[in-house]
């Protein structure tokens, strides 16, 4: 569904340039795959890539036939809303909105009815365990509320490539292993999933490991008990 094929990106920096992806290529599938490395070795840099948001200096993403580099801004932001659900650190959720609302937002701007938006958003917080809590504003949320309903969110438009950058960083370990738990399960429903991470004992929690270094893929590393069984 997603792949990335000779991934290139530098940043000037004075007089010389600071590669921060280095001839990338990996084809992503179904399942959760994480991509690891220290800081600075390229992890969100090439998640913004996969993702459109940024475009590289040689190289390409494809979605399915689709190569991103060669749309429009507005055309990578139609196909960002349609195929691809975002989890972020921060969670970025709306204040001024209640959860549910939170939720049925993507869906308001894919110009979905209103009665459609709430039914899927109300069964996407039950679902994440956040049925008592709908109706809440974000800042009477924890942390690990306030995350479950970014997940909820990412997912409101039943998007086939779910996006997870440093999605625990902000939550105690307990709150942590329940994102995680979602987003295994979202990851065993069939979804495509790239988590970014600088955990590595989170990162064992995927079916497969990236190691960057200085923006190369430089190790593969499958967990096989975590495969789908075919």
């Amino acid at each position: 569904m997603l792949e990335a094929i000779g991934l290139h990106k530098r940043f000037p920096q004075g007089d010389t340039a600071i590669v921060a992806v280095d001839h990338f290529t990996y084809r992503f599938g179904p399942g959760l795959s994480a991509i690891v490395g220290p800081s600075g070795s390229g992890k969100t840099t090439l998640l913004n890539l996969l993702a459109g948001f940024d475009l590289p200096d040689q190289g390409q993403v494809r979605l399915g036939e689709t190569v991103l580099s060669q749309q429009s801004e507005d055309a990578r932001s139609e196909l960002r809303l349609r195929y691809m659900g975002f989890v972020f650190q921060q969670w970025n959720l709306i204040p001024t909105l209640t959860a549910l609302e939170n939720v049925a937002f993507p869906m308001m701007l894919a110009g979905k009815r209103l009665k459609e938006r709430q039914a899927r958003a109300g069964e996407l917080l039950e679902a994440m365990g956040m049925g008592r809590r709908m109706h809440h504003l974000p800042h009477k949320l924890s942390g690990g509320e306030q995350q479950r309903v970014a997940i909820a969110r990412a997912l409101s438009l039943n998007p086939p490539i779910l996006f997870a950058d440093e999605p625990t960083g902000n939550l105690d370990s307990a709150s942590g292993a329940k994102v995680i738990e979602l987003l295994r399960a979202q990851a065993q429903g069939g979804r495509t999933v790239i988590l970014v991470t600088h955990d590595l004992e989170l990162a064992q929690k995927a079916e497969r490991i990236l190691h960057l270094r200085d923006g190369q893929l430089i190790r593969e590393e499958i967990i096989p008990s975590l495969l789908p069984t075919p």
